[in-house]
């Protein structure tokens, strides 16, 4: 394991045990470089990673802090599109069209904090509503988080919803912008030039990157909407 993320999932194992909690200041980048006999550079690594993950927080002259927990508020955002369509009473269906076992590659290793090489799990999968399509799901999943990814049904259950159970969500970041699709995405969606609103999501969990999805819903039948 790199010394960052050691360093990193030690920050995580502290705060979840409850030795730091909401507004605690944890210990300086100098001393956790002597603690763990490495150098500053590389606790700057792993704290710059939690502070980005909003698990920790820092004050320009004063220290690092525990942040303010969100990740409740989180939970309720990331929903299962199979629970999606059964709440507006219409019947959901999925269709797998890949589910292999890969390596991270140049593009794939930064996202998931891991070397070039490194065993990760790729499917995609196309969920339907009243048989018409309305998601592209392309993930990749980290197997030290999943294990048992690969012998999920997932005609019987989606990914977010094997994942949110195997593995406990700690953070997550993601974007969303509007793009046109790919032709095998078009083909899989049943769409022509249209538009799609895309969301690119990457979950934590465990101290490490447990998955990195991008999500293709055609801009005419899928809107995202949200409440505070």
């Amino acid at each position: 394991m790199p010394a960052f993320l050691h360093i990193k999932n030690y920050l995580l194992s502290e705060i979840h045990a409850g030795h730091w909690k909401e507004g605690d200041a944890i210990p300086s980048e100098q001393a956790l470089a002597k603690q763990f006999g490495v150098s500053r550079m590389t606790v700057n690594r792993a704290v710059r990673a939690l502070t980005d993950e909003q698990v920790l927080s820092r004050i320009q002259g004063s220290g690092t802090y525990v942040a303010q927990q969100k990740y409740q508020s989180t939970l309720v955002a990331i929903r299962s599109i199979a629970d999606e369509v059964r709440m507006r009473g219409h019947v959901h269906r999925s269709e797998l069209h890949l589910l292999e076992r890969s390596k991270a590659s140049d593009h794939m290793a930064p996202p998931f904090e891991v070397k070039v090489g490194h065993p990760l799990f790729h499917s995609v999968i196309v969920h339907f509503e009243n048989e018409v399509p309305i998601q592209v799901e392309d993930r990749w999943v980290n197997p030290e988080v999943a294990p048992d990814y690969m012998h999920q049904d997932f005609s019987a259950i989606t990914p977010n919803e094997y994942l949110m159970a195997a593995a406990p969500l700690q953070g997550v970041n993601y974007s969303i912008e509007a793009l046109l699709a790919p032709r095998d995405i078009a083909d899989m969606l049943q769409i022509q030039k249209e538009p799609c609103l895309v969301l690119k999501r990457r979950t934590l969990s465990k101290g490490q990157v447990a998955s990195v999805v991008t999500m293709w819903h055609p801009g005419s039948r899928y809107q995202f909407a949200g409440s505070f």
